[in-house]
């Protein structure tokens, strides 16, 4: 069946024309998808999606969703959604500021897709830039917080906090003799994070109590164990939060010191901003901090995506959650960043992973650090003493008008006791366009960023002047109080000096991104990554100020727009998937897992089945699947898959006979994660169900299934999908993402909840609608596409990965297919018996095509020895072609290495990737050409991309960890061994 598209307007007109790329209007006559069918035998699309995908899962009819509308017709659309969102002047607080982002970093990172199209840095030669400026990030954080090690952000500060409680349990250490053992929390922490944690230690049995700490640590925490009935219990950890909710500013030595006196580790939730003129935690003693980035230039975007942080003391480094970049040495000597530590450990620990966050907020993160460059140490002390001034000048006023105000010693925020009005100052706020917050009916809290002026502080107090006083102040600036008052230096680094002007900046900006390989230069063929085009239409909303500017917790009917497109996408995703609803609240896909897990476990209890903990897993799986299943409270049990990459249906009904009533779920991916259509995945799920278990199915693989089949419709009971593949929202160099769930009936009561709302269901995240800034990608690509486009999309990613697979299979065989031989989406190219032949690895492969210009696809997952490919609907047949003479021409040098032309230390393949520097040397002693190592196709000579770095010593980056920006000698002498972090700084 040929797909019809009801867009108006010419054929030019229609978005799927742009974004899928092989063309049937070449110039020549050449129709590309024609083309590549008639190489795989199969004279329609139409005859090849039949074979692929089993009749038995296939829709019957198409998706009931709006038809395409062009490009000016969807931003038309999305201009009337966001009208209906009024802007105010946010002073909500809460840990979501206003701030300004330098229209430099705006459209210098934000905008630039060298930036967002970029992918995680599992390849460090092909990505120094992003490294770079995440390198950045953690020195911002180590330094503003005074701890060794920082990591490179975490999706947001209530789940950070939740980390840190989970860290602080396992460097607790605690034998089988120890007796119980709790987590402390600051009963002043902003209230998400408060519920996001609890959620989440309850999940894992993990005892936490609150406790009120501002009369002191040793009442505040004894008190706490009395009520929770855990008198005598050992204080394991401890969470403060620095800048409590209340506004409070706390004195944080003598806390750390009483909480280090009962034997307890210390967490402290804290602010950057602040820090550049408040205490840092590190500075008296603190083990771990936390917080989020999101002042430093990073819209309020309605709750996201903002990057959180995390660093730590020394000594506790390697338990640090999620990503860290770390500094190496390449096989010249020269130094090079690189991921470290934990790059990816759920594949390898997998439910003893410490964590199931797979990427985080790395463009956000780049953001953050872009604008600590931007003002410097100085720029940025200037900014916080300014806010500082703001808050002062609101309490002098409210003292002049003789309200009280309840905390002496705060940076930002101010909490006004108003006796039963709080609900009138409210409104007489938002009449003149101000959001406060009110946490109760006697008190009102005023929180100024940034953005606050002097007129703000006037609209202020005259709203608060109830009683039309006469009021006459001074509202000097002070200093905050020397017991609170940071003595310690930061940001010294010359990078935070160097770029004063906007001419250095922009020059900075563009050097860093020359160096990365992106989805602006090339395909990027990750098979599971599905590294698709975000189309610059889709991105073009996201920093409109009536979407970029809202507050999280601003009143609902001020987000009316907001509420449109969410109930619009959350449809839309439910048509797509076919299931009964969808929540958008997880922000990113392993937390999408955690969610959709947690509903599986919260059904089962509410039925009296709380015995069901089993989740059975298959051997394929993505490791987040077994990380996020430990999270929930669930016991791991594998189940082996067979030969073809099947699960292997004997050992599954093994596991149920031998479980049976303690089975809660099975997670699978379909495709499976060996990139084919299961022929049996209905009686997988069946075979669950009758076992009385629920199926997950994971959502990575949704790109070959849209328009073709529904998880909802052949079994499944809960998906999350990965928006950031699927749907179009860009990886960003590692994150953002959205990976929201869709459920059956019978789970929507147990979506995840407001974190505001302590009656709701658990929440997993810190804003009720998670990332919702960048929820207006996956809306515009949906509208766009249409559901023939979307359709048409599927089938030419699955068209395009079988032309690949049969046009490499002779070279690199092709290790699983499902009918009729077919992959679906992707393909794992097999290298293992080239590696027993010649010794040359997947991984001199991956570096090879560096060199070709081409970013590696998968490498040993889910196989290790293999390379998993998947090319999207969104590359052209030149494109697809110029990979597989790449990858044939590599095969060709392998020959040459098994033929004894070369021997493979001296080969281009052991020696990938080559650098200008190296290829350019007086020194070539190579026994191959400088041709051959930078130039091996011809077409090279017309767009040359080179790597600035040589392969990198990742072993001797985990064993010398550098992950705060080196100190400029450092780097004068090639080959020199870097130092400790700690000496570094």
């Amino acid at each position: 069946m040929t797909p019809t598209f009801a867009s108006a307007g010419p054929a030019g007109d229609r978005f799927v024309d742009r974004h899928v790329g092989p063309r049937a209007d070449r110039q020549d006559g050449t129709d590309d998808v024609q083309v590549m069918l008639d190489h795989l035998g199969y004279a329609t699309v139409d005859d090849l999606i039949d074979t692929a995908v089993p009749a038995s899962i296939r829709l019957d009819g198409p998706l009931d969703l709006p038809a395409a509308r062009t490009e000016a017709e969807v931003l038309a659309d999305l201009r009337a959604i966001a009208g209906k969102n009024q802007t105010r002047t946010q002073m909500i607080g809460l840990g979501y500021y206003d701030t300004i982002t330098p229209a430099v970093i705006r459209r210098g990172v934000l905008e630039s897709p060298a930036w967002y199209t970029a992918y995680t840095p599992y390849q460090p030669e092909i990505s120094q830039g992003r490294l770079e400026a995440l390198l950045n990030f953690q020195t911002v954080v180590s330094d503003l917080t005074g701890l060794e090690v920082a990591n490179a952000s975490l999706l947001d500060e209530a789940t950070a906090v939740a980390e840190a409680v989970a860290l602080m349990w396992r460097a607790a250490k605690r034998g089988p003799a120890a007796g119980p053992g709790v987590v402390v929390l600051d009963s002043d922490l902003f209230p998400q994070s408060l519920s996001v944690t609890q959620g989440r230690a309850e999940a894992i049995g993990l005892p936490v109590v609150v406790a009120d700490l501002s009369a002191g640590f040793t009442s505040g925490v004894a008190a706490a164990l009395a009520d929770a009935d855990l008198t005598g219990a050992d204080v394991v950890g401890v969470v403060v939060q620095q800048l409590g909710a209340s506004g409070q500013a706390r004195e944080l030595a003598p806390l750390v010191d009483a909480a280090k006196e009962a034997g307890a580790l210390v967490t402290v939730a804290t602010d950057l901003l602040a820090l550049t003129i408040l205490t840092a935690p590190g500075d008296v003693g603190a083990d771990i901090a936390v917080g989020s980035a999101q002042r430093f230039g990073v819209p309020l975007f309605y709750g996201g995506p903002h990057a959180a942080f995390m660093a730590v003391r020394k000594g506790i480094e390697r338990m640090l959650p999620g990503r860290i970049v770390g500094v190496s040495l390449d096989a010249d000597g020269a130094p090079a960043y690189r991921l470290a530590l934990q790059t990816r450990e759920q594949h390898i620990r997998r439910e003893k992973a410490t964590s199931n966050i797979c990427t985080a907020q790395a463009l956000l993160a780049i953001v953050a650090s872009m604008y600590a460059i931007y003002h410097g140490p100085d720029g940025l002390r200037a900014i916080a003493e300014r806010v500082h001034g703001r808050a002062l000048a609101v309490a002098k006023g409210a003292h002049a008008l003789g309200l009280d105000v309840e905390h002496d010693d705060f940076f930002d925020t101010v909490r006004i006791v108003v006796p039963g009005r709080a609900a009138e100052i409210l409104a007489a706020a938002d009449a003149v366009g101000i959001n406060l917050y009110a946490p109760d009916a006697d008190h009102v809290q005023i929180a100024c960023d940034e953005t606050t002026t002097s007129f703000h502080v006037e609209q202020l107090l005259a709203v608060l002047n109830l009683d039309g006083a006469d009021l006459a102040f001074v509202a000097a600036g002070e200093p905050v109080p020397a017991r609170l008052a940071r003595t310690s230096e930061y940001l010294t680094h010359p990078v935070f000096h160097a770029h004063r002007s906007e001419t250095q900046m922009m020059r900075y900006l563009r050097a860093l991104s020359d160096k990365d390989l992106a989805l602006d230069r090339t395909m990027i063929p990750l098979g599971s990554c599905t590294m698709k085009l975000n189309a610059a239409i889709q991105m073009e909303p996201i920093s409109w100020p009536e979407l970029a500017g809202l507050h999280p917790f601003a009143p609902r009917e001020q987000a009316l727009g907001y509420a449109e497109l969410i109930g619009s996408l959350e449809a839309q995703l439910a048509e797509i998937t076919g299931y009964a609803a969808v929540s958008v609240q997880p922000n990113a896909g392993s937390q999408g897992e955690f969610a959709g897990l947690l509903a599986i476990r919260n059904y089962h209890r509410s039925r009296g089945e709380g015995a069901r903990t089993i989740c059975l897993i298959p051997a394929s799986a993505h490791g987040t699947n077994a990380a996020s299943a430990a999270m929930a409270g669930m016991r791991v049990v594998v189940v082996a898959t067979a030969a073809d990459g099947e699960i292997l249906l004997d050992d599954l009904r093994a596991k149920l006979d031998q479980h049976g009533d303690q089975v809660a779920a099975i997670m699978i991916t379909y495709p499976s994660t060996h990139g084919v259509y299961e022929e049996h995945v209905r009686e997988v799920c069946d075979l669950v169900h009758a076992a009385g278990g629920q199926v997950y199915i994971d959502g990575a693989n949704l790109n070959a299934l849209v328009g073709l089949a529904k998880p909802g419709q052949f079994g499944g009971d809960v998906s999350h999908l990965n928006l950031h593949k699927t749907f179009c929202i860009p990886h960003g160099g590692g994150g953002p993402g959205v990976g929201p769930i869709g459920v059956a009936p019978h789970l929507v009561p147990f979506l995840p909840g407001d974190p505001l709302d302590p009656q709701g269901a658990t929440p997993v995240a810190a804003a009720p609608f998670g990332s919702a800034g960048i929820l207006p990608i996956p809306y515009a690509y949906v509208s766009l596409m249409g559901p023939d486009g979307l359709r048409r999309a599927t089938e030419i990613a699955v068209v395009s990965a079988n032309y690949i697979a049969s046009r490499l299979n002779d070279a690199f065989p092709v290790l699983y297919t499902g009918p009729g031989g077919l992959v679906a989406h992707e393909c794992i190219l097999d290298l293992r018996p080239l590696t027993a032949q010649t010794g040359v690895t997947a991984e001199d492969v991956a570096k090879r095509l560096m060199d070709y210009g081409f970013h590696a696809p998968t490498l040993s997952f889910p196989v290790p020895g293999t390379l998993m490919v998947e090319p999207t609907e969104s590359e052209d047949l030149h494109e697809l072609d110029r990979f597989i003479h790449a990858m044939l021409a590599i095969r060709a040098e392998i020959d040459e290495v098994a033929a004894g032309t070369w021997t493979l230390t001296d080969s281009p393949l052991r020696n990938a990737p080559h650098t200008a520097t190296s290829v350019v040397s007086d020194a070539w002693d190579k026994p191959y050409s400088r041709e051959t190592a930078a130039y091996p196709v011809a077409e090279l000579r017309t767009a040359k991309y080179w790597p600035p770095v040589r392969r990198v010593d990742g072993a001797r980056g985990d064993r010398n960890l550098v992950c705060s920006c080196p100190p400029i000698e450092a780097y004068a002498e090639p080959g020199e061994s870097l130092t400790t972090t700690e000496e570094n700084r």
